[in-house]
């Protein structure tokens, strides 16, 4: 048979194409074609019409709304989560097959009838559609903070050389921010000969980078709420908030406080003649009035105290208190493995990207090195323990293993997820704990990151990279000697009883 299907997560990163290449593969084993469109952070490549019609059914494995999902209209459809593309691709391929021959038999029976309802964003509960609405805001955000981040950190890097002990590092921070026009006078000025100026001009370039994170986490979690309309309110009120110093979690209210007043505008019931102008006037104008208003008059002054106060808290923060941080967001990092837990310490981690700026030593980057550090624990684990003791694991776990020493080296999580779905207690269990030490070490050796992202790939950039190595190392073999302490004990059980 042939199948199409659509896969996409609410940051649009590692899911959207594990389940895709899942899906792929599931469908290869059992004799069939399969082609995906994966809608992702790196928009989409939609399949070709013609494809979609000579398809005998349809799989959607997604946590946002599929996008013009009228080109599949009419075919039986298999609707899920992304997640259960990821740990049940043969039984969704099975599902499919069976949806298709179900309709190839009864021809007359409408193609509404033979599908199950699709997931949209109405029909889930409130907390998921809350969860869908901010990752939404985090996973545009994210390439901004990457960007930025990195260019920021090269600049640190480069400067380094130049002046040794953090001087230059320290020079090229004050002429980014001492100077209100250093990208003019670098455009005026600008020696290729000078390795100061290629030091200052990736700051420059990344500093306006990380100016852009609070409005762009706003305007879309707008977005995800009322689409188009929400952007306007949304970044104008990211844009005050962070004016204001109310930082990321200023972002967060005003973009939810932007989506909702642009969907109510959006739904109000005007005259013909008006109807024309309301997407480029009167939404814009009274949902923007309405949004910013508020957060300046009402909203703004008290998130900008919790926010100061969060920012103490972390810039008071002893080395104990640090580690007990490490140890919390490293746990939540193992525990399910890019599910809503996860995703929050790595929201916390990222948005905390936000707040840090362009400060040399700010809590924040320590925080995101042991986010990062813990998360990539999982599958680096257990392609150890695959690699160690690969009687303890079937073949196409093996399998999995060796793919999982790139996948966890790379921080995806999501590596150890084959893994969890055959044996959830004993991979999760090991995996918060290896997670929650790798944590708490890195933020004892003090570690930082200005990257969301990269693995190691971007160690370069890590601050006390020999630290934040030892960490990942000795989380690794701990929870690598768990997983193969915990399977041999029930191996052994089982060859006794044989």
């Amino acid at each position: 048979m042939k199948f199409v299907g659509v896969t996409s997560c609410p940051t649009g990163i590692a899911h959207t194409y594990m389940a895709a290449e899942a899906l792929e593969q599931a469908a290869q084993d059992a004799g069939h074609e399969m082609l995906v469109e994966t809608q992702g952070s790196a928009g989409s490549d939609p399949i070709p019409q013609a494809v979609i019609d000579a398809a005998d059914a349809v799989i959607f494995a997604h946590d946002l709304p599929v996008k013009d999902v009228q080109r599949f209209a009419g075919k039986p459809t298999v609707d899920v989560g992304v997640k259960r593309a990821i740990s049940d691709g043969p039984a969704l391929i099975a599902q499919a097959a069976a949806a298709a021959a179900h309709a190839q038999a009864n021809p007359d029976a409408t193609a509404a009838a033979a599908r199950p309802a699709p997931v949209t964003v109405e029909t889930q509960g409130a907390g998921t559609r809350l969860r869908t609405w901010l990752m939404t805001g985090v996973s545009y955000m994210i390439p901004f903070v990457a960007a930025g981040g990195i260019l920021i950190a090269l600049g640190f890097m480069l400067a380094g050389f130049i002046t040794p002990g953090g001087n230059g590092a320290i020079e090229v921070v004050k002429y980014g921010i001492t100077n209100p026009d250093a990208a003019y006078s670098l455009m005026d000025g600008f020696n290729p000969l000078n390795l100061m100026h290629w030091a200052a001009l990736l700051f420059v370039i990344g500093a306006a980078a990380f100016a852009f994170l609070v409005p762009i986490l706003s305007g879309f979690i707008a977005y995800a709420i009322a689409d188009r309309p929400g952007l306007v309110p949304g970044i104008v009120g990211g844009a005050v908030s962070s004016t204001m110093g109310a930082g990321f979690l200023g972002g967060l209210v005003t973009g939810l406080l932007a989506g909702f007043v642009a969907k109510w505008v959006t739904g109000w019931k005007v005259a013909k003649g008006v109807r024309g102008v309301m997407p480029v006037v009167v939404i814009p104008l009274v949902s923007t009035l309405i949004t910013v208003g508020l957060f300046i008059t009402v909203l703004g002054r008290p998130i900008k105290a919790l926010m100061d106060a969060l920012t103490s808290g972390l810039n008071s923060l002893g080395v104990g208190g640090g580690i007990i941080l490490g140890l919390i967001l490293g746990a939540m990092m193992g525990f399910d493995l890019g599910g809503p837990v996860n995703k929050v310490a790595y929201t916390f981690g990222t948005t905390g990207l936000a707040a840090a700026g362009t400060a040399l030593d700010a809590p924040q980057l320590k925080v995101m090195a042991a986010v990062m550090a813990a998360g990539m624990v999982a599958p680096l684990g257990l392609a150890l323990a695959t690699t160690l003791r690969p009687a303890l694991f079937t073949e196409p776990e093996q399998e999995n293993g060796k793919a999982a020493w790139l996948l966890g080296a790379s921080f995806i999580s999501e590596g150890a997820i084959p893994f969890a779905a055959a044996d959830p207690v004993r991979i999760m269990a090991s995996s918060v704990v290896g997670s929650a030490v790798t944590g708490a070490l890195t933020m004892a050796f003090g570690s930082t990151l200005r990257a969301p992202h990269g693995g190691i790939w971007v160690l370069p950039l890590i601050g006390n990279f020999l630290g934040f190595l030892i960490a990942l190392a000795v989380g690794v073999a701990i929870m690598a000697g768990l997983v193969v302490v915990l399977k041999s004990r029930d191996h052994n059980a089982v060859r006794a009883i044989a």
